[in-house]
């Protein structure tokens, strides 16, 4: 029997990149006097750019990371792996 399961490997700079762009984000929201953890959630959920700040270029920031690979990086970071 074939195993149809799809396995997804980032290279590590796609990872640090990722976690770059997030850290600026995050930054920038705070900044702002947002809740950066709220913001980013409903960002991941709608992809609606408009939860994110331009303050400091965050919104076009985020918007270079597919939400995919977002959430991949997000759930690999949570189980530690």
């Amino acid at each position: 029997m074939d195993d149809f399961t799809r396995k997804f490997n980032l290279a590590t700079e796609k990872d640090a990149e990722i976690h770059q762009i997030l850290l600026t984000v995050y930054q920038a929201l705070e900044e702002k006097g947002y809740n950066p953890i709220n913001q980013i959630v409903g960002y991941i959920l709608s992809e609606d750019p408009t939860y994110i700040t331009n303050h400091n270029n965050a919104r076009t920031l985020i918007r270079k990371i597919d939400r995919d690979e977002l959430l991949q990086v997000l759930v690999r970071k949570y189980l530690g792996q």
